[in-house]
């Protein structure tokens, strides 16, 4: 249930439009009807949870007994004549942001997945976790129209508990490692090409020289201050890794053999329908959580909702981001699965081409491998620097203490990152036991506690004061997502850790800031 602006809210909506000239600043909505799950100007606001939150300090105490859409008129008022605005991005902008972010290079470890499951499970696994997943983040949207003062997951996680600070710090913590893990994982997989690239060259130590260079890239292309800006070099990475997923289908379709293809020893590639026999549950599970985690990223999306001019037209974004990844994820993995077959994958799948082949596509991954860093770098920075500068000039400005601290701040983060990349041995396994405990709860419960949370402030849980099917329905549905999340948090933690154990058995540990090669 929700409900529309009363009179006066609507009077003062138009004084404030008469006041800037004209101009119709967008009403915050929460969904009703069909615009729950495609948004648009017929959506309409639902009350709030609890009280404007006190570390937020754009708004006044004053403001938690005004509406959402008068919040988010003053968030934009206060931005105009700035030099620097950061509520301007249209749909189509946070477009090009979600396919940056989810049309990536771990698309290219499904047909490995697939390889694990068995084609026909990993293609229903496919299917089945994007739509939770957007599902989930429809529910997010909901909240952040309802809270347009939230800036990120930090004001959420500490919302849906109950206005509870250590719940922010909790959140806050999660945040900056998970956003820093990525950063580290880009880093390295920077080297990894660059090392695929000159695997015959004479270079002195490899992967660390290479790992410095991928790092002072990613810094300088994580300088601009604005989602707005970062959105252009976002829809350009994401059409270059639209044209390397696909020459890496067509090379694998064309090529005689797969990389290291032996008659003798492996055989023809096989492809099966079902995991195969001997398949462990750590095994499956692994294959299972890569599907899952590739399309895990609801933690970025209260950040680009918070830097939309017209909330209300992210559901446009969100599906045509997801519908996209359906058939890229599907298609990618299921040709390259059937031509490479279960003796020969690799992950990520370039390893599995001939050497040409697989330098060529592996090439047009080099801006998703920058940008996707760049991005996750510039959610954190702007965390710390939006609490530092809040009601500043420096925020909004082009000054040199602004632009001193955001360049700063940005190369820390990328320090951080370039030695958690050398320093760490197990590093990939690291990063999905991360996954497992911090995914978890930004991809599944989080969203689950908000929707009963919104619920209950619509005036009841609809499951049990409507009593309608869809009442029941989407109840059990949200609680279905809140065990998920246990799972990711128990059995997927549990996975992750066997597997780091057998990485030490199998003696596959690498040692730390090491020279050798990581290429493919």
């Amino acid at each position: 249930m929700a409900y529309d602006h009363s009179p006066d809210q609507q009077a003062a909506s138009d004084e404030r439009k008469e006041a800037r000239g004209g101009r119709r600043t967008p009403e915050v909505p929460s969904p009703t009807g069909w615009s729950s799950w495609f948004g648009g100007p017929n959506v309409t606001v639902g009350p709030r949870i609890g009280p404007v939150l006190s570390s937020i300090s754009i708004v006044s105490d004053s403001d938690s007994e005004q509406s959402s859409a008068a919040i988010l008129d003053k968030q934009l008022a206060a931005e105009q004549g700035h030099a620097i605005q950061y509520r301007t991005c249209s749909w189509q902008k946070t477009a090009g942001l979600l396919f940056s972010e989810y049309i990536c290079l771990a698309m290219m470890s499904f047909p490995w997945s697939y390889s694990v499951l068995g084609l026909v499970p990993g293609l229903i696994l496919t299917v089945v976790v994007a739509l939770i997943v957007l599902y989930t983040s429809l529910v997010l949207w909901e909240f952040c129209l309802r809270h347009p003062e939230v800036r990120d997951i930090c004001d959420i996680g500490q919302m849906l508990f109950w206005n509870k600070r250590w719940a922010w710090w909790a959140t806050a913590v999660m945040f900056i490692l998970n956003n820093t893990f990525i950063q580290a994982l880009h880093v390295l997989v920077g080297a990894e090409y660059l090392n695929t690239m000159t695997e015959a060259d004479s270079v002195g130590c490899r992967t660390v020289s290479f790992g410095i260079v991928v790092a002072i890239i990613c810094w300088f292309c994580s300088l601009p201050r604005t989602f707005d800006m970062l959105s252009k070099l976002g829809t350009a990475s994401a059409f270059f890794t639209f044209v390397s997923v696909l020459l890496a289908v067509i090379f694998a379709a064309v090529q005689s053999h797969p990389a290291k293809y032996d008659p003798d020893v492996g055989g023809d590639p096989t492809v099966t329908a079902v995991p195969v026999l001997g398949t462990t549950f750590v095994s499956g599970l692994g294959a299972f959580l890569n599907i899952s985690y590739t399309f895990i990223g609801q933690i970025t999306l209260p950040s680009f909702i918070a830097e939309m001019r017209d909330p209300r037209d992210f559901p446009k974004a969100l599906w045509a981001c997801t519908i996209a990844e359906i058939v890229l994820f599907s298609i990618v993995g299921a040709v390259v699965y059937a031509y490479v077959g279960n003796q020969y994958m690799t992950a990520p799948a370039f390893g599995s081409l001939q050497p040409l082949f697989k330098k060529v596509s592996f090439s047009f991954m080099i801006p998703t491998i920058i940008f996707l860093g760049v991005l996750y770098a510039s959610v954190s920075a702007r965390f710390v620097f939006f609490r530092i500068f809040q009601n500043s000039r420096h925020k909004n400005e082009h000054t040199v203490v602004g632009w001193a601290t955001w360049t700063s701040i940005l190369m820390a983060t990328w320090i951080v990152a370039f030695i958690i990349a050398q320093v760490i041995p197990f590093f990939s396994s690291l990063l999905s036991l991360m996954s497992s405990l911090f995914d978890s709860f930004f991809g599944f419960i989080f969203w689950g506690v908000a929707y009963f949370r919104m619920r209950r402030a619509d005036g009841g849980i609809a499951l049990v004061k409507e009593h309608t099917v869809a009442g029941y329905l989407l109840g059990a549905l949200n609680v279905v997502i809140i065990l998920i999340g246990v799972f990711f948090l128990t059995v997927g933690t549990y996975a992750t850790v066997e597997s780091i154990i057998l990485e030490f058995e199998n003696g596959t540990i690498r040692s730390i800031f090491s020279c050798a090669s990581n290429g493919l």
